[in-house]
């Protein structure tokens, strides 16, 4: 009786500790899905916008850093053809600048290589 005692306190005492890895592993999935999220919604616009090199990038980024799963590769087509069809239908909205662009591709390589390492080649 004393050992199911001690084990019962024991896994109470220790349930808490081991719940806190998977919230903070949680948060970091959502943050790289929203980051491949983002990275979708630059890509959709910059194709909208005409902007075939940074849309080429965006793409190579999202191959680069994403993880190969279903989640990952359906964030980034829904936000791209999102992105796409909104620049569309603002009418005669100008679009960003190359340079605006390149800004934006660059934050956003530098938070996917925070996030989600890409694997040694």
């Amino acid at each position: 009786m004393k050992r199911l005692t001690f084990l019962a306190a024991l896994s109470f005492l220790a349930g808490p500790a081991a719940a806190t890895p998977e919230s903070a592993a949680d948060a970091s999935a959502a943050s790289s899905l929203a980051a491949i999220g983002d990275l979708g919604q630059l890509n959709g616009q910059a194709l909208a916008c005409g902007e075939m090199a940074i849309a080429s990038e965006a793409k190579k980024l999202a191959i680069r850093h994403a993880p190969k799963t279903r989640r990952y590769g359906e964030s980034f087509e829904e936000e791209t053809n999102a992105a796409f069809l909104a620049q569309g239908q603002m009418g005669h909205a100008p679009c960003p600048t190359a340079s605006t662009f390149s800004g934006r591709l660059n934050e956003l390589s530098e938070r996917l290589q925070t996030l989600l390492p890409a694997a040694a080649q």
